[in-house]
């Protein structure tokens, strides 16, 4: 739940939250909403109405759960990829989350990126290709149960996406990666636009207390599951769960 972590901390919570209400009014409303449109209206109060600069992937996300595949043209197209309980639990297991106690406010760091690509800054044009190339070979890669080349896919993600603009990484992002990766991880990222917030680790088979040992040490261990089943409704008659 939002509430478990703290804000800033580059979750999605925002996202959630927001999938979360507009689930609710159709509720109440009883309307019959898919993921597509929750995820959109979503992004649509947060972004069109309060202004806060953002993509959409973090709505999608929310609304949908498990792992996808998503590709932006003219419309958002979503490619649920495969996630049996065997894959879950090894994310579950070698995947390391951990908040640097940094909390930053992503909209700003957005933007400029977002500037330069129109400008169409070499280094940010290219990163970001990179970027796109590389989130491909992630969704593979998943689909493939290979987490070790998920693994070394991340790490190199994270070193385009901090060459985007020099506010996306710190010096605790930075020294949080670095005993994660002597302690055994493969490979590491922050999350969500960075500046902050929270940094995720894949560990090798057989390091993973390593890893979260190491990462505990630099920042603080925040819980992980992978989220299978996205934006539902709970209804409840007289306080009793339906």
């Amino acid at each position: 739940m939002t509430k478990d972590f703290p804000p800033g901390a580059g979750l999605g919570g925002s996202s959630a939250v927001g999938v979360a209400l507009q689930a609710a009014i159709a509720s109440w409303r009883n309307e019959t909403v898919d993921r597509d449109e929750l995820a959109r209206r979503s992004r649509s109060v947060e972004v069109e109405d309060l202004g806060v600069a953002g993509g959409w992937q973090d709505h999608y996300a929310a609304a949908f759960g498990g792992a996808l595949g998503l590709a932006f043209t003219d419309r958002v197209a979503v490619r649920p990829l495969p996630l049996d309980d065997t894959l879950t639990a090894a994310l579950e297991r070698r995947c390391v989350v951990a908040y640097t106690g940094e909390s930053r406010i992503s909209a700003a760091t957005i933007t400029a990126v977002l500037d330069a690509y129109r400008e169409r800054a070499p280094h940010v044009v290219q990163a970001l290709a990179r970027m796109a190339e590389l989130a491909r070979m992630m969704a593979g890669a998943i689909a493939s149960h290979a987490l070790d080349d998920l693994g070394e896919l991340v790490g190199e993600h994270w070193t385009h996406q901090r060459a985007l603009h020099p506010r996306i990484t710190t010096p605790g992002i930075e020294r949080t990666l670095a005993a994660a990766r002597d302690a055994g991880a493969i490979g590491g990222k922050a999350l969500g636009a960075s500046g902050g917030g929270c940094v995720l680790a894949i560990a090798r088979e057989g390091r993973e207390r390593d890893v979260r040992d190491a990462m505990a040490r630099m920042a603080t261990l925040v819980p992980f599951a992978v989220d299978r089943d996205g934006a539902h409704v709970e209804r409840s008659v007289q306080g009793a769960p339906a």
